[in-house]
């Protein structure tokens, strides 16, 4: 209790999950009065597995790949987590609507089948409730990809909203020979608004659906212009970005933290949906990818997403399958790395020394 305390207040932490502690009313009356006593609100979540065909494909297609057992066989692993249930039968004390009326919970029967929601007091406690009745544990892959190279991408200019250069169309082409192969069950495309990912679907020849807020991150002022033109008139914005990149704030345009923001509704449905290909851009990217590989907020806008290149997230139990696939049409580069010198009075060829070639 006391290292979740010092959690919250000193280490700027929001919210603290306690696993696995709240399995008698005892233990959940000592958790109570712990969060009253320092201003803290709690929701329980419970869930509860009776039905044996669920409770085998879990042992199967989770525990086993727990790192609990990464040093057991698969029988002694089943044989010890079959005790576990039994153990967890004889001392657990499930919640309860009328005993635990004035608890907020949200109870969880048969991974979804049934809920039982109560006492949800506040907007997180609800998006709480929403995210696990939406969440499923169905097998399905998300693909993630950019569009194709753009005419602005050859020049080295962020933003914008222009068409498809050349090798660009080669590899909408290409995606779409490529996702026909895959024979992927009841594939839904999306795109965001702008022409280069609508014509990036265009060339799948299937069905697609825009989303707005998938449009990539706005840059504001500095839309349309080369890094090097950034430098030369916003100096100082420029050295602000480097030293907190996900934070920071084009004038008059968006932060990555806006993004993630502006992303949740579309990150929620992703999680309701089973195979999904999103073609998107590298900012957009980024966001959907840190969510699914539980990056923080500084790994986040340096990830690399290269154009012409797909990446296949298959979730499984503890974390998030990535394959990459390259499909062989050359593209510029358009990754920057954080320079070493971000001062706001450093010389501009050390501003731009991590600047990609282009045109």
């Amino acid at each position: 209790m006391n290292d979740v305390k010092k959690y919250l207040d000193k280490e700027g932490g929001q919210v603290a999950v306690f696993d696995a502690t709240n399995t008698t009313r005892e233990r959940r009356e000592t958790i109570l009065n712990f969060a009253e006593q320092n201003g803290y609100k709690v929701f329980f979540v419970e869930s509860v597995c009776e039905d044996p065909d669920v409770i085998e494909t879990n042992i199967v297609q989770v525990k086993l790949g727990s790192p609990d057992y990464s040093d057991c066989n698969n029988d002694e692993a089943i044989s010890d987590f079959l005790k576990r249930i039994e153990c967890y039968q004889n001392t657990y004390e499930p919640l309860d609507e009328v005993s635990d009326r004035d608890l907020s919970f949200i109870k969880i029967m048969d991974v979804g089948r049934r809920y039982l929601v109560n006492h949800v007091l506040d907007h997180i406690q609800s998006k709480i409730v929403y995210y696990l009745m939406n969440i499923h544990i169905t097998p399905r892959s998300i693909y993630l990809c950019r569009h194709g190279e753009s005419d602005l991408n050859l020049k080295g200019r962020i933003g914008g909203d222009s068409g498809l250069s050349l090798r660009g169309k080669q590899f909408a082409s290409s995606l779409g020979e490529f996702i026909q192969e895959q024979n992927i069950r009841d594939l839904k495309v999306w795109t965001s608004q702008m022409k280069r990912t609508i014509q990036t679907a265009e060339a799948l020849k299937v069905p697609y659906e825009q989303w707005k807020i998938l449009n990539e991150i706005d840059a504001g002022v500095c839309e349309e212009m080369m890094y090097e033109e950034i430098q030369k008139n916003y100096p100082a914005e420029f050295a602000l970005r480097d030293q907190d990149k996900y934070r920071y704030r084009y004038p008059k345009g968006e932060s990555y933290e806006d993004l993630v923001q502006r992303l949740e509704p579309a990150i929620m449905e992703l999680e309701r949906q089973e195979n999904v290909l999103v073609i998107c851009h590298q900012a957009v990217m980024r966001c959907l990818l840190a969510y699914f590989l539980d990056k923080t907020a500084e790994e986040l806008p340096y990830l690399k997403c290269p154009l012409h290149t797909v990446l296949k997230l298959t979730p499984v139990a503890y974390g998030c399958k990535v394959e990459s696939i390259f499909l062989n049409i050359e593209a510029v580069n358009t990754h920057r790395e954080k320079p070493e010198n971000v001062d706001i009075s450093r010389p501009p060829e050390e501003a731009l020394v991590t600047v990609p070639a282009h045109q």
